[in-house]
């Protein structure tokens, strides 16, 4: 049997952990730089506030409902899943961080454990511990009890925020309830097509042939119907070094000028260039992509991505800056109100594994440098020492006009309480 744990409303659950006068409240939390609406508490739900919602244009409707609004407090986030991770981690060996909210348990050799006394123990020590209200599903595959988790927080009076699908019955029941545009790894293009053939519900796409569903939804949908249908045929994830590794952001003002945007870009490369050195991997190509605000119908619009291969493997942050500065030079334009911008490396690869080119090599000079520049960095502080092409008095300047105290990560912040 799998259990999926998630975190309901996770970034609103984490304000609502330190303001318990906001329980029962509408709270919305917002992405960079107070961007869009990126969580919501049911109150906020209930109020027509959708996910992704445009902060500027609910603004109206934020005072109308008395939403209290929030912008993105990472650095709590993070810890309180840490924490919560943590008590999940004693519930069984066998665990799978799948989301800042959500963990995957797989229970094997529970056959004689009441496994609804189970899933609410653990409830009911996670929501004690941390304060973080959780929603549980256990299903004999991992999609299984995806769905599993949705009933439970559908029905959380019903089910006691748990539930179990454990025979043949309950397993058709839920997927007949669950719609198809709801099916964990079904996507909208997907629940279309679906949708134009009958598919209507999770049920339905289990009732099409194998060999439609792999030519259309190619081996993964095949896998995902088999899971659906209760034959386990995905396991645990092993964590793994990432494929891919972005470092984006939106400006606090629109940028107009190429020295700007080539000192952004830059810091980019270098923020990359340290998640590169990590995990241990190199990079064999970065995308640089500079987007004008698509939300300002006024001003001419101008969205450019490029995509470079390296000359050879690297996680330098001297290289990585040059490649990507030149990379800027060749899309950046004239006359555009620039609001975003980001680099992407690519192509990543084991730094134990690279292999010399005949002509041109990654500057060997360079990684006891690196290594020395990480090391005195991570002593005295991030970004002490910077490249001549970034900003030296500059940090990563967000707006975020509404941020909520850093109660368990700054000591500045943590609470005070008189007795």
């Amino acid at each position: 049997m799998f259990a999926l744990i998630d975190c309901n409303n996770f970034y609103a659950s984490c304000e609502r952990v330190f303001r318990p006068d906001l329980n029962g409240k509408a709270v919305v939390v917002l992405s960079n730089n107070d961007g869009c609406v990126i969580a919501r508490s049911n109150e906020a739900k209930a109020a027509g506030i959708p996910m992704g919602a445009p902060a500027f244009e609910y603004e109206q409707k934020f005072k109308q409902h008395h939403v209290q609004v929030f912008s993105a407090n990472f650095a709590l986030y993070g810890d309180m899943s840490n924490r919560v991770m943590s008590i999940l981690s004693d519930y069984s060996p066998d665990m799978e961080i799948y989301s800042i909210d959500e963990a995957f348990l797989k229970l094997k050799g529970f056959d004689f454990f009441n496994l609804q006394d189970y899933a609410e123990e653990m409830r009911y020590k996670v929501t004690k511990w941390t304060g973080i209200p959780i929603s549980i599903g256990i299903a004999p595959t991992k999609a299984l009890s995806k769905v599993a988790n949705r009933i439970a927080k559908k029905f959380p009076k019903e089910t006691k925020s748990a539930y179990i699908i454990d025979n043949e019955e309950k397993r058709i029941k839920a997927l007949k309830w669950l719609k198809i545009e709801d099916v964990w790894g079904i996507g909208r293009q997907h629940s279309k097509r679906l949708n134009t053939i009958g598919v209507k519900t999770a049920f339905d796409f289990t009732q099409l042939e194998d060999n439609w569903v792999r030519q259309h939804l190619t081996v993964v949908g095949l896998r995902l119907k088999h899971n659906l249908q209760g034959i386990p045929t995905l396991g645990l994830e092993e964590i793994q070094s990432k494929k891919n590794i972005a470092t984006t952001r939106s400006f606090e003002t629109n940028y107009t000028t190429y020295d700007q945007l080539r000192e952004r870009i830059a810091t980019f490369a270098v923020s990359c260039a340290e998640k590169l050195r990590k995990q241990q991997s190199c990079c064999n190509s970065l995308m640089v992509f500079i987007h004008t605000n698509r939300y300002r119908k006024d001003l001419p619009q101008y969205n450019i991505n490029i995509v470079i291969n390296l000359p050879f493997p690297t996680n330098s942050s001297i290289e990585l800056a040059n490649f990507a500065t030149q990379a800027l030079t060749k899309i950046f334009k004239q006359g555009f109100y620039y609001k975003r911008a980001g680099v992407i490396v690519q192509g990543l690869i084991p730094e134990t594994i690279l292999q010399q080119n005949l002509f041109e090599n990654a500057d060997e000079r360079h990684r006891p440098l690196m290594k020395a520049i990480d090391k005195m960095n991570l002593l005295y502080g991030q970004q002490k020492i910077r490249l001549a092409s970034q900003d030296t008095k500059r940090v990563w300047k967000m707006k975020q006009e509404k941020l909520s105290p850093r109660y368990t990560t700054h000591l500045a912040d943590i609470i005070t309480i008189y007795v």
